[in-house]
């Protein structure tokens, strides 16, 4: 199984990135905009289910699967991957935050596609919240 993992330094506040990031349904306008051009929170049974349009046509269906406040860690699987498990977490750093980043996934062939999305996603976050978007 696939285990990407990416990590970059924003100079801004934790508590600020943590409010959009777990505003599972604003990922186009809160966190990463520009990355994400929609996202539409999906009617139906069990785990919320939001579908996500990136800037490169891609769309996905995400089950949210934990948004654990206390420990700023946001959880969501793709489910049209065989497997997939994300995990976004927001840490406290000198002069701003640490966000991590982590996907587990099947097939490890799209790791080749995932990975670069996933750096670029980061990148765009940045940018946003340090105001250079």
């Amino acid at each position: 199984m696939a285990s990407i993992h990416h990590d970059i330094f924003i100079a801004a506040a934790p508590e600020a990135i943590w409010r959009a990031a777990r505003a599972v349904d604003r990922l186009h306008d809160l966190l990463v905009p520009g990355f994400v051009t929609a996202t539409e929170m999906l009617e139906g049974e069990g785990a919320p289910v939001r579908r996500v349009t990136f800037a490169n046509g891609h769309v996905v269906d995400e089950a949210i699967v934990s948004v654990d406040d206390d420990r700023r860690r946001l959880v969501w699987t793709v489910m049209q991957f065989e497997h997939h498990n994300g995990v976004l977490t927001v840490a406290e750093a000198e002069g701003g935050a640490r966000v991590h980043w982590t996907a587990d996934l099947l097939p490890d062939a799209l790791a080749a596609t995932v990975s670069p999305m996933m750096a670029q996603g980061l990148a765009i976050m940045k940018a946003h919240f340090e105001g250079q978007a």
